[in-house]
């Protein structure tokens, strides 16, 4: 026959007394372990940031040698570039394209994406203007003024694609206000930027080329035709940005900040950028 245990009193205090013994060592046991907070890193051990910058062709030289500088200021950082015509970097970021900074070669795609609310409004930072040039291939002598383009031997005229490539609208612009481009544009050859203008002309598949005055400054093989008058165009104003879904808007606006130093000023200074002293 089952017959339950008889528990008396002493053997219940006994258990009770061995009990309250038991969760105090265990408490004592858990404030001796060693802490394992990890939120006071050493600086070394930050994690890398990468930093996305769509920046019009122009500045590609002189905004890697800024970067290279950067770099070496900001460890935990690392700039990734994106440079092209500043048109089609704008509808990138209207696709939405992961960028942290955009700088424009033109105010237009600036103001679509302050319109569109991918960048407000007081975020838009006034940095350079440029002047617009044409180039002809080094031993070519046929264009003094703009109308040469219309000599027979000038048969190809590089320009960038004016819809997308602000160097391309202001040559348009120029050249409507000459009265000029209904005769010249079907020698026209359309490029996606400057960069690829200028390889146009120092390949000598183009006899002649628009491009900016900076563009001009490191190559050997083009030559500067003639200046193009500044009241024939647009002003070229080079505003820049932290989009408002920058996924590190810190480290870009701390890049942005960067550009402003002067040892960092005289590099674009350098390259024929004319350099604001502060934004609007």
């Amino acid at each position: 026959m089952w017959r339950p245990f008889n528990f008396g009193r002493t053997s219940i205090l006994t258990g009770l007394l061995l009990g309250a013994m038991l969760l105090l060592i265990s408490a004592c046991a858990s404030n001796q372990t060693p802490s394992t907070d990890t939120t006071k890193q050493p600086s070394g051990a930050e994690k890398k940031v990468e930093v996305i910058v769509s920046a019009a062709a122009s500045l590609k030289s002189s905004l890697e040698e800024t970067g290279r500088r950067f770099e070496a200021e900001f460890p935990n950082v690392t700039l990734r570039y994106n440079f092209g015509g500043s048109g089609s970097l704008g509808q990138q970021l209207e696709q939405g394209a992961p960028v942290d900074l955009f700088v424009s070669a033109a105010t237009e795609p600036m103001d679509r994406l302050v319109e569109k609310g991918i960048v407000q409004s007081d975020a838009v930072q006034f940095m350079f203007r440029n002047a617009l040039v044409l180039i002809e291939p080094v031993g070519k002598q046929n264009v003094k003024q703009l109308s040469d383009l219309l000599k027979p031997e000038v048969r190809v005229l590089a320009i960038g694609q004016p819809d997308t490539v602000p160097a391309g609208e202001y040559a348009k612009d120029a050249l409507q206000n000459e009265g000029l481009w209904d005769d010249v544009e079907s020698k026209a050859v359309y490029a996606k930027d400057v960069t690829q203008v200028l390889a146009y002309v120092e390949s000598g598949n183009a006899d002649a080329g628009f491009v900016y005055k900076t563009d001009l400054k490191s190559s050997t093989k083009a030559k500067l035709a003639l200046e193009v008058d500044p009241d024939k165009h647009q002003p070229i104003e080079y505003p820049a940005a932290v989009p408002g879904n920058a996924k590190h808007p810190q480290e870009a606006e701390a890049l942005l900040e960067f550009m402003r130093k002067p040892e960092i000023r005289d590099i674009f200074t350098e390259a024929g950028f004319e350099v604001a002293e502060a934004s609007p």
